[in-house]
Formats: structure tokens, sequence, C-alpha cells
């Protein structure tokens, strides 16, 4: 009897930035209604699940990220009634909503924060993290910012410092406090009642911070220029052992409810990530993977290099994800360039595991051009080569004024990249050589062949150094995929079978027979072919 697997196994995940999606409403920012009126694309794209970045109320210091009310829909983004038409609607076309979960800290306009801060006294001072300052007078120690500068801001009313990771009107809670604990779990409860499908929870790794507050090494080989989360290495505060216990009870919380899924973003080394699904596969059902979106180099080697060790390093039982674009890093096809973002589209949807993309890849978009003037990311304003503004880019929908993101003749929040006239939903669903065919081709693929979403992974030896070649199968059912990392043709001789048909190659020009005994890839190919017995 084949075992029967969870929807966010055989699924894909289709990440949207929401403020750069679809502006329903002529603002130049996008909103839960566009969302709501693009929902027909993503059913025929053949998307199962989508998941949306913060859409709270906010100030928007960064982004969505600072949470002023979590139980809430921010009026840039509509409303609650929004949220659940657009919830409705998915679920009526048969895709999964799952929402961001920001738990490590809040915005200081929260209620919570306001209370907290108003006096050493108050009833919520110790859901954050207050300190005194150091003999000097300084900051407590020397943690620093992901955004730069000391992670401590000194409050002058109280006369302590509280702790910031990220932007200063980001303070961080206190996870060790359990009414923090009982509050946040509420939220949770608020969402999964309502009827989202799950939560990808932020910076999950990094809610506890060492006890003793004790000062982080500086990273080898930092220098000036460099992005700052880089600076210091969090051995105090990221990964502390007791945040699995409080992953834990969140993961118990999730799993009262029917087929929700729990994922983590999580940067931390394979061998470490793998410690949050759980000893006993009790904590985050898919520690986000972000090799792809890390290779320092995309190479056929490289690929197959941290591929064949993920899947050596997986816990029994527990499930893969590849992940290859998000809001945080640059866009796929500016990282390795339009050609090979191909060959990784083949590789994300025909691996073992559940797959995530960044919304607009899928159309070979690119980092947009954002001048520093033009700037809102704040990690970008102090180091503009550093901003994430630029994969943040509207998406491009059509030709028109306004990439029919919004109304033409309106100012998008984030300039448009200068490609939308030709990279755009309208003239590449028209073109069957396009990379939205190709996506689309992939993914219909990938759902009528169970070896492509559940069957094993082998990578094969004895092919050229440019070259990632492995099979996947089920059930007595094989198919090679053959993917051409390099500008050069590369001959391959198989040894494993002697002959199969190409289903697809990703310059979509070709459905002929092959013998794998002597199999051309021409430059950046990549081939989908069903062995035959």
């Amino acid at each position: 009897m084949a075992q029967m697997h969870k929807w966010w196994q055989t699924g894909v995940v289709y990440q949207i930035y929401p403020r750069s999606f679809m502006d329903s409403n002529g603002d130049g920012v996008g909103d839960l209604a566009g969302i709501t009126q693009r929902l027909g694309y993503l059913e025929w794209l053949g998307i199962d699940a989508v998941w949306l970045s913060p859409v709270y109320p906010s100030p928007m210091a960064d982004f969505g990220y600072d949470i002023a009310n979590y139980t809430d829909i921010d009026p840039l983004f509509g409303t609650l009634n929004d949220f659940d038409a657009l919830l409705h609607e998915a679920h009526r076309r048969n895709i999964k909503l799952i929402v961001d979960f920001v738990p490590n800290h809040t915005s200081d306009e929260h209620d919570w924060f306001v209370e907290s801060r108003s006096s050493r006294e108050s009833s919520k001072r110790d859901w954050y993290i207050w300190r005194d300052p150091a003999a000097d007078g300084g900051p407590p120690n020397n943690w620093t910012s992901f955004f730069g500068g000391s992670a401590w801001q000194f409050d002058e009313g109280s006369g302590q410092y509280y702790l910031h990771m990220f932007d200063v009107k980001q303070p961080d809670l206190n996870w060790r406090n359990p009414e923090v604990r009982a509050a946040m779990y509420d939220v949770l409860r608020f969402w999964l009642d309502r009827g989202v499908d799950g939560f990808r929870v932020d910076v999950i790794w990094m809610m506890i911070k060492d006890a003793q507050f004790r000062d982080n090494p500086n990273r080898p080989g930092w220098k000036p220029g460099d992005p700052p989360y880089a600076r210091q290495e969090g051995r105090y505060t990221e990964n502390q052992p007791e945040v699995h216990d409080v992953i834990k009870e969140m993961r118990s919380l999730v799993d009262r409810y029917d087929e929700r899924v729990f994922i983590g973003e999580i940067y931390l080394p394979v061998p470490q990530l793998m410690h949050y699904y759980g000893h006993s596969l009790d904590e985050v059902h898919l520690p986000f993977n972000f090799q792809f979106i890390e290779l320092a180099t995309w190479s056929a080697s490289t690929i197959r290099a941290c591929v064949d060790m993920y899947e050596k390093a997986l816990p029994e039982g527990a499930w893969p994800n590849w992940v290859l674009g998000n809001h945080d890093r640059s866009r796929i096809a500016s990282r390795i360039g339009k050609e090979q973002a191909r060959i990784a589209h083949m590789l994300l949807l025909t691996l073992r595991g559940t797959p995530t993309w960044y919304y607009g890849d899928e159309l070979g978009m690119q980092d947009a051009v954002v001048p520093p003037e033009m700037m809102h990311d704040p990690q970008g304003k102090d180091n503009p080569q550093h901003s994430r503004d630029p994969q943040r880019s509207p998406m491009q929908w059509n030709s028109q004024p306004g990439a029919g993101f919004t109304q033409p003749g309106v100012t998008s929040w984030l300039p448009l990249s200068q490609d939308y006239q030709h990279v755009n939903v309208q003239v590449e669903q028209d073109d069957e050589h396009s990379y939205l065919t190709l996506v689309k081709k992939l993914l219909s693929l990938r759902q009528s062949i169970p070896a492509l979403t559940t069957g094993s992974y082998t990578s094969l030896d004895g092919v050229p150094d440019d070259c990632f070649v492995y099979i996947r199968e089920q059930e007595g059912k094989r198919y090679l995929v053959a993917l051409n990392c390099s500008g050069q043709e590369q001959q391959l001789h198989l040894d494993h079978a002697r002959q199969g048909n190409v289903v697809l190659s990703t310059f979509l020009d070709r459905n002929d027979q092959v013998e794998l005994t002597n199999f051309v890839l021409r430059a950046n190919e990549g081939c989908l072919i069903e062995i035959d017995d």
C-alpha cells in the first residue's frame, strides 16, 4: 500500500510579498483584494499554496515585520473581511494559504511595548529584554543589530537599554517569560481558528537569547562594506538550546488542527538545521533549506554536493524542502543569469521535497534598479549595496504603464523593473518558449508524475563535471533529470539505461527518443527524460 503524503509534501509553495503583487485601489501599493483578483492566475499556473509576507498593522519601519497588532490587518492592505475573502476564494480554488508569524520581535508601537516601556514596574516590563547599562554607561554587551550598529537602544525614561536584533523600532520579545508564550500562542489560535493552513515563522532560531548575555565573537574576515548581519557570529543570540522547547510547544498547538503546516525560517548550516525537525519530528515540519540561495558558486559539483549532503543528513521520516528565492535575497535570474535560471527551475521542481519560490521568478524577473533616494529597506539605507528593495519590485503583469500592477499614471511604491514591457505574464503566456511556459509545464508534469513528487532520488556518477544528473523513481517508473550547468555543450554516456524519451527540455523545443549511452545536452540545457525499461 502506497504511503499517503500530506498536501504540504506534494504541493508547491509560492511566496507573495503583498506590497508588490497587485494594487487593487490605485494607491501604488499591493493589497489583499489585489491578491484575490489574481488567484485565477495562480490556479492556472498550478500553485498549491500561497505564503503571504506580513499584512498586520505596522508602522512599516521594516515593512510589516514590525508588528503593532498580531490579530488585525493593516489598512494599507485592507481589512479582516478582505483577508477572509482571500482565504475563502483561495480555498475555493484548492489553494492553501500560509501566513507569516513573527515571534521574535514586535513594533515599538505595539501596546505591549508601550506598556513595557512605561516604567520599570510595568506588568509587561519583562515581556521584552531590558538591561542596565554597562559600567561605562554604554550598551550591556557587544551584540550588534542585523541592520547595523548596536542591538541595544537606551531608553531615557527608564534608564535601561532594550534589545533589538533588527531595527531600533523592533524590540525583541522575552520568550523566557511564560506570559509572552501564552499571548503569542493565542495569536496562533486566532489565525488557525480563522482557517489559515499554516505558518511560516520568521527567524524562529533566534527567539531565545543567552541568559548570561555574553559577548558574541566577531566573525573573522569581516570588513567595512560587508553586510552588517555578518559582522558577528551569533553564538549567544541565535540557535540557543532552549529554543527547541518553545518550538515543540508551538508545533503541539498547530497539530491540534487538521493538516496544517509549520515552516521555520532558519539560516543555519545543514547539520544544525536538521535539529529543527525535532528528535521525534515534533518541531517544524519544514526547516527552510536555503542552500540554493546561499551557494557561493552555481556549478554542477556544488549543487550535487549540497543535494546529496542534505539528503544524507535528513532524519528518518523527515521531509525535504528547497527554496529558490525570497524577499531577502537577490532574485535567481540576477544571481546566476537568465539562462541558468531555467536550469534552476527544473532543478527545484524535480528534486525530492517541497519547492518554494518567489513571486515573479516564474517570469525570469530580475532585481530592479532602485536609486538610493527611493530605497525604503532599513537594511539598505546606510548600505545601499545591501538593500533588499531591488528584489521586491512590483509584479509584472502586462506591458501597459504600471505593468498591470497598478493603474497607469500611478507611481508604484518601488520602481518597476526596466524590462517589464517584455518580461510579464501577458507576453509570456503567449510565448511557447517563455520562462512562464517552462514553469507551467514543469508544474503540470510534477503534479502528474508521482516519481517527481514522492519518488526516490539517486544522483549519478560518471557524468561530465559541468552536469548534474539524477534519477527519480517510483513504482518502477524512472525519470532522468540531466542538467547542464555550463555554457558549453556536454556529451553524456550513461550506463544506467539505454534509451529514453525527452519529456521536457528547458528550451521547450524537443520531445524525442534519445540514446542515453550517447546523449548531448546543449549549453545551458536541462532535460527531463522518461527512461525506457
